[in-house]
């Protein structure tokens, strides 16, 4: 279950007037950067600086995330250029002492329990901390930003005149915005001046300035941004499809309808179809033996998949094909014995649908319109569900973004799933969350409202009632009143409208002994929306709030605010007998 939200930073700095927005689109499969100057936004939202990216003949916004570490863990490259140094490595047998981490972004949101020290494995099992990883990327692509910005602005520019936004799913656990804002400091980049952007918000925003495509039922002319006017920003990028439902308020601001959902059903998930079925073919060790040893190889075959893929259609009929790379066949022959065209030829499964001719691996339409199953099922089976919530049933408009929202096969089955709906694809689907966030930076309060995922609250104490409290929960308490431990003292409840800025709910707490130091809140959050105890089945405990107590006793009153409506947490903490106060932080990394 997802968590509870990330600290977020004093008011101050999110209305402070910054010279540049600056936003790093840390992607699944591809990341990027962009940035606009304070005076250019103002003029034209959607002028921004965004850096091309070439390797060989192929030109890109975008750069694969992947990262090359040496043999000492030191940084040595991002991206394209990890790509060649690692595989050129691999060709000289020289990669065996180096690390290479591509695709990683995902294991965030797999990671059940994640922690701040949590290790991640490269491309050959081999193990370095996830922070590095992450912190070492960021840095990169922060570096590169600020090389840029620099040749375009005065050298004159302060970094307390920056704000960067670094963008994230919107279905991820606040453990996980809690570790890539970690991981964002540790690059570099100010505390303070850091916004996280969740993805779908950040590829609405974009939007409202693009000229769109509409496709299924509805007009071309369907006003979409105008006041009034509800919409479900469909977000499929490499790893996730992130879902967000606005209507646009008079002011032009954004309303969030019902809160953020989707599910792990990323462009990315065919890639893994496409691969599970070469392993079918030539068998599992063959095909880590040729990933481990001739990543170039691996990685240009995926490339020309990827290439091929975004055409694939529905009404496609005849064969796909496919170069084998040498390595592979190779690889096979001297594990297998024999050739795979034979092997192919031989084995009645493949009758009819898969063929090797030379060099080249043939596949027929629906085996290749096959690998979209699991993916679109999914997805299809999750939007029917959805446009039958009461908020969302009378939503006439589908916003598809995202590099996957390009593909004609997603766009047919959100067509067929749901053909009473109009969708509409703006120019560039895959750069909407990159240039969003950079308008976000410029204004994060332009989201004015946003609906709670979950039930959040802290674990407490009450009064003992033996009516309805078990008695396996009694305990008493240093002035000997008899108390029931594992309350959940709720803050906020799931589906709660949340206005950005305004504090949600204040609960004031004292503590249990009289010699304690400290209180330490111990924070929770609940798919359902009245959970009685902590230790209910329902309930997910998602990290400590820890405040610093002075004198003794247990009328030590502490009054604890918190702000829900950010895409992160803030929370304030006041000592009622002192007036002392904090601007507190959750640990949810432990």
């Amino acid at each position: 279950m997802s968590l509870l939200q990330e600290p977020l930073r004093p008011t101050s700095s999110q209305s402070q007037d910054y010279l540049v927005s600056a936003a790093i689109d840390f992607g699944t499969a591809y990341s990027g950067w962009a940035f606009s100057t304070r005076h250019d936004h103002n003029k034209e939202p959607l002028k921004v600086t965004a850096n091309t990216w070439v390797s060989g003949n192929l030109m890109s916004l975008k750069t694969p995330t992947c990262v090359l570490f040496d043999q000492n863990k030191k940084f040595h490259s991002f991206g394209f250029d990890a790509e060649e140094e690692y595989s050129g490595l691999a060709l000289d047998n020289r990669h065996g002492d180096y690390f290479f981490f591509r695709r990683f972004k995902m294991k965030l949101f797999d990671k059940l329990h994640l922690k701040r020290k949590f290790m991640l494995e490269d491309e050959m099992g081999r193990k370095m901390p996830a922070m590095d990883v992450f912190s070492n990327s960021i840095k990169y692509l922060k570096d590169h930003l600020t090389q840029k910005l620099l040749q375009q602005l005065p050298d004159t520019l302060l970094d307390s005149e920056i704000r960067w936004v670094l963008t994230v799913p919107a279905i991820w656990n606040d453990t996980s915005k809690q570790f890539m804002r970690e991981a964002a400091v540790k690059a570099g980049i100010l505390d303070e001046h850091l916004l996280i952007a969740l993805e779908p918000e950040a590829a609405s925003l974009c939007c409202r300035h693009l000229p769109m495509k509409t496709i299924g039922a509805g007009s071309c002319n369907f006003e979409t941004f105008a006041p009034g006017s509800k919409y479900v920003v469909f977000d499929a990028g490499g790893g996730t499809v992130d879902i967000t439902v606005h209507e646009v308020q008079p002011s032009g601001s954004l309303k969030e309808l019902y809160k953020a959902n989707g599910g792990n059903w990323g462009g990315t998930f065919i890639d893994k179809a496409f691969r599970n079925l070469l392993a079918d073919i030539v068998g599992n060790d063959v095909m880590d033996n040729f990933q481990a040893t001739q990543m170039m190889d691996y990685i240009d075959l995926f490339r020309e998949f990827e290439g091929k893929k975004r055409n694939f259609k529905n009404e496609m009929t005849g064969k796909i094909t496919f170069k084998v790379p040498l390595a592979l066949a190779e690889e096979f022959k001297q594990k297998k014995g024999k050739e795979i065209k034979d092997h192919i030829k031989n084995n009645p499964m493949y009758e009819n649908s898969i063929y090797m001719f030379g060099e080249r691996l043939r596949i027929e339409a629906h085996v290749a319109k096959g690998l979209y199953a699991d993916a679109c099922n999914s997805v299809a089976e999750h939007l029917k569900t959805l446009f039958t919530e009461d908020q969302v049933k009378d939503v006439p408009t589908i916003l598809m973004v995202g590099g996957f929202s390009e593909s004609p096969m997603l766009q047919d089955v959100i067509k067929r799933t749901m053909p009473d709906k109009t969708i509409i694809i703006p120019a560039d689907p895959g750069l909407a969350v990159l240039k969003g966030a950079v308008i976000f930076g410029h204004d994060p309060s332009v989201i004015q409202e946003r609906r709670c995922r979950y039930t959040y609250g802290v674990r407490s104490s009450h009064r003992f009632n033996e009516r309805i409290h078990p008695e396996s929960k009694k305990f008493v308490d240093d002035d000997g009143d008899i108390l029931c431990s594992d309350i959940f003292d709720r803050h906020v409840q799931i589906g709660q409208r949340v206005e950005y800025g305004e504090s949600q709910v204040t609960q004031s707490y004292v503590p249990t002994s009289k010699s304690a130091k400290a209180m330490v809140f111990q924070v929770y959050a609940s798919d359902e929306a009245e959970p009685k105890f902590v230790t209910d089945p329902c309930c997910t405990h998602l990290g400590n709030l820890t405040f610093e107590l002075g004198g003794s006793g247990t009328d030590r009153s502490v009054s604890v605010q918190m702000t829900f409506s950010g895409t992160e947490l803030k929370v304030e903490a006041e000592e009622k007998s002192t007036g002392k106060k904090t601007n507190a932080k959750f640990d949810f990394l432990g």
